[in-house]
């Protein structure tokens, strides 16, 4: 491309990235994963999607596309949406092979404080249900602080069980009344259900949270007739309201899950946004 514009590598490179707001390079590697979630939701297997994406390995298609993502490729769902990932240019890939470009492109970058935190609280859950593995099912399940509500119109939380499930379900409960679907039912918290749980709600959550910046959506506002008396919420307000007590409920397991397993814990480290996206570069 630099040869037909009749520019160094490197010349191009910077006329680009001034022009588009971004590096070709990252242009390609994001509109190609963006044509690899459109693949996979269409069936197409892991394996043939990562290479057709350009990647020498599946290890590391899936490390790429979890980033981009925040769930393994594995978890992409078979409905049949736009997964565009951020651009401020708005050049995004429009199935089977073609490209699309927003005339007033939205999005935010990767680097927004909001779409840090989205995914570090999605990953770190995920972190919180691995090591809670390593507990017996009377520590899982031992009432720790009797009495515990942190939302109270969700019960009690005083156990390691609970405040897990709690986490899971506020997404489950949000993205219900978002997607204008009836509510879930009462479930079970064992663990291995909560670790699938979580990772089916983990795909919608940030699809849909994907969505609400894409449009410019974060002032609409849900008014929920199936409350007494009908309450409305602005869509912002709502994701912030769920990354608030999803932190608050990440760190009080985080701490009763190292008074549990002690050394087994060193693992588990602070919950530091910093740390984990030095980590997941």
């Amino acid at each position: 491309m630099a040869a037909g514009a009749y520019a160094s590598p490197f010349h191009f490179t910077r006329q680009f990235s001034r022009g588009t707001g971004e590096p070709p390079v990252a242009l390609k590697r994001r509109v190609l994963l963006e044509r690899a979630a459109w693949a996979l939701s269409t069936g197409e297997s892991v394996t043939e999607v990562a290479f057709a994406a350009g990647y020498d390995s599946v290890e590391g298609f899936s490390r790429a596309y979890s980033r981009a993502f925040g769930h393994p490729p594995s978890a992409t769902t078979a409905e049949k949406r736009r997964r565009w990932l951020p651009a401020a240019n708005g050049i995004h890939f429009h199935p089977p092979m073609s490209l699309w470009v927003e005339n007033a492109p939205k999005g935010r970058s990767e680097m927004d404080p909001t779409t840090l935190l989205l995914h570090h609280d999605i990953e770190d859950a995920r972190e919180l249900l691995t090591a809670a593995g390593q507990l017996t099912e009377e520590q899982y399940r031992r009432v720790r602080m009797p009495g515990l509500t942190v939302e109270a119109f969700r019960g009690p939380e005083a156990s390691i069980a609970e405040v897990l499930d709690h986490l899971v379900e506020t997404k489950e409960c949000w993205l219900a009344a978002i997607d204008g679907e009836d509510m879930p039912g009462p479930r079970g918290n064992d663990l291995p259900e909560l670790v699938d749980r979580h990772e089916r709600v983990a795909v919608r959550w940030l699809d849909t949270v994907r969505e609400i910046d894409r449009r410019g959506g974060w002032e609409d506002t849900l008014i929920d007739a199936l409350c007494d008396p009908p309450e409305s919420f602005v869509l912002g307000s709502v994701i912030a309201h769920v990354l608030g007590y999803s932190a608050h409920r990440r760190y009080l397991v985080r701490h009763w899950l190292r008074t549990e397993i002690g050394d087994g814990a060193t693992e588990l480290d602070d919950g530091d946004p910093i740390n984990w996206l030095r980590r997941r570069e």
